[in-house]
């Protein structure tokens, strides 16, 4: 069975991404790159262009599914409303074209690419870089993020402990009922 998922590290600053092609156990990297948002001062246009870029990485690659790190809790309440905003933008873009989203925790993430939960980002892209035979690692580890997260969705055959999976808009309301005013 052949399957391609997204993966995708939310940011204001910086969205990394990365996409795998799944051919049994096969892994294959189609895309990993990242999205610069530093130079957009509206923090509005930033969720656009992340909105519309998520949009053309599905529209391109007709993924099967998407993966996306939940955000970790923080003590700036305001650094944690952006990057809530930021992924719920690249969650709607996903939803949008009724693509299945599965969140990850970063802890989560780090233990299904090294072991070890509290990996450095350092060690997340070494092992990427060995997993999918990546010639050169890129100069930021937003991207890798993203394709980490990818990845331990394969490792997770698709499920994530926490439940949090959704396959559309009606699965996303009845998962989350308390959250509708």
């Amino acid at each position: 069975m052949e399957k391609i998922i997204l993966g995708i590290d939310p940011g204001t600053t910086i969205m990394g991404f990365g996409l795998i092609e799944v051919v049994g156990d096969r892994m294959r990297l189609l895309q990993l790159n990242e999205l610069q948002l530093s130079k957009y001062s509206n923090h509005y246009i930033k969720l656009s262009v992340i909105f519309n870029r998520t949009l053309e990485l599905i529209d391109t690659y007709h993924p099967d599914e998407l993966a996306i790190e939940a955000p970790f809790f923080g003590k700036n309440v305001q650094s944690m409303l952006k990057l809530g905003r930021a992924q719920g933008v690249a969650m709607a873009a996903g939803l949008s074209r009724q693509l299945p989203i599965t969140e990850y925790e970063p802890k989560k993430v780090k233990m299904a690419i090294t072991g070890n939960g509290s990996a450095s980002k350092e060690q997340v892209a070494k092992m990427l870089q060995q997993l999918l035979n990546i010639k050169e690692l890129p100069k930021h580890f937003d991207s890798t993020d993203g394709l980490a997260v990818a990845v331990c969705h394969h490792f997770n055959g698709g499920k994530d402990l926490t439940k949090k999976s959704y396959s559309g808009w009606e699965a996303f309301v009845q998962q989350n009922k308390d959250r509708i005013a």
